[in-house]
């Protein structure tokens, strides 16, 4: 259950002692754990994110990858405002440094990553299928084109 708080610690007020009174030590460490030292400069963060999904606990890994495939999806989506097309291409090729990091825990998942990346912004030939085999990996249901 850590991932819906997996940002909580870095984006609020909300301390690691408050997290595990309320959803207990297992939570609170994967959410810790998947935690970025706010303090340190963006770039630094950004590459300790690589470095850290590798060493990672399998549960830390999975909310990694959960998040990067709901990142990637809502930049497809709906790219954030202001961000070009270099922009969105940096995040894509990020993201997918972390999750070849965090590998190995779950392939479907993992699946529905490389999917996704490979609608990388700017991609020649962004095939559809993918777009329909990512959305039925995530649903379990099946989609025709």
């Amino acid at each position: 259950m850590p991932a819906p708080w997996h940002d909580t610690i870095e984006d609020t007020e909300t301390t690691y002692d408050e997290l595990r009174g309320a959803f207990g030590v297992a939570v609170a460490d994967v959410v810790a754990e998947v935690t970025d030292a706010k303090f340190l400069g963006k770039e630094l963060r950004k590459r300790l994110q690589i470095v850290k999904a590798g060493r990672a606990s399998d549960r830390a890994r999975l909310v990694k990858l959960a998040d990067k495939i709901c990142n990637l999806r809502d930049i497809l989506a709906s790219p954030p405002a202001g961000w070009s097309l270099a922009r969105r291409q940096q995040y894509f090729d990020w993201a997918k440094a972390v999750v070849d990091q965090a590998r190995g825990v779950n392939p479907q998942l993992e699946r529905v990553f490389d999917r996704l990346y490979r609608q990388r912004p700017g991609a020649p030939d962004r095939d559809q299928s993918d777009v329909l085999a990512a959305a039925r990996d995530y649903s379990g249901r099946s989609f025709s084109s």
